[in-house]
């Protein structure tokens, strides 16, 4: 797999550089946001690793740039935490996003499980119909009558997964390691947070009909009628 690593901290670039070669993944580095957009016109790359705050500009432009014509993984660096962050950077279009300082362990799990993501295709039926929605798991979109509504990788596989059991109640835990296909230690409850509310945003849902219920201290669980 070749990764492109937007960072313009050298010690912690030189730091993942050197630790993704060892797992067997080759590593373009780039400084700049002029120098990660050049490579990745010029390089066939599968993933990216952006910085958010670059010495000519936010990686969240080239995130915006990247996504008006490739769904290339894109996992975001960024060194803080805040939710209107992680918003910000979902709503782009991003796939993760990792806190600095990264953890090595961490990082190479995430990458994993992008990975996986994107390749997975389920091919159990190619239309589920629900109230007024549809989705199209072999295309991996989402419609809400005839609109369009654009979901990240890890959104839709919440979707899905939520859909999938509907009437169960899955608990924060089990919501984590299957999104990420990686133990939940490695993953913030604060994440599963932001990402059930942008879906409930996304999907428009309505309060007294919700798709989605909580379960307080639980987890969450897809309610309603299959239409």
């Amino acid at each position: 797999m070749k990764i492109l690593l937007v960072e313009d901290d050298m010690t912690l670039a030189m730091g993942i550089e050197y630790s993704l070669k060892n797992e067997g993944f080759e590593v373009i580095h780039a400084n700049t946001l002029a120098k990660g957009r050049q490579a990745y016109k010029d390089l066939e790359i599968d993933m990216i690793l952006l910085d958010v705050t670059l010495p000519d500009g936010s990686g969240y432009d080239l995130c915006k740039e990247i996504r008006k014509g490739s769904d290339v993984p894109i996992i975001f660096l960024t060194a803080c935490d805040e939710e209107v962050n992680i918003v910000l950077g979902l709503d782009m279009g991003a796939d993760d996003y990792l806190t600095k300082p990264v953890r090595v362990r961490e990082l190479i799990a995430r990458i994993n499980a992008v990975a996986r993501r994107k390749k997975k295709e389920d091919s159990n039926s190619d239309k589920i119909a629900f109230r007024d929605l549809t989705i199209l798991p072999l295309k991996y979109e989402v419609y809400k009558q005839s609109e369009k509504i654009a979901l990240t990788s890890v959104e839709y596989k919440l979707l899905l997964l939520l859909f999938e059991n509907k009437g169960n109640v899955l608990t924060r835990v089990q919501l984590l390691q299957k999104l990420w296909d990686i133990e939940g230690d490695f993953i913030e409850e604060k994440t599963l947070t932001v990402y059930i509310k942008r879906l409930r945003e996304k999907l428009g849902e309505d309060k007294d009909n919700p798709y989605i219920e909580t379960v307080r201290g639980v987890g969450y669980k897809w309610i309603g009628e299959e239409r």
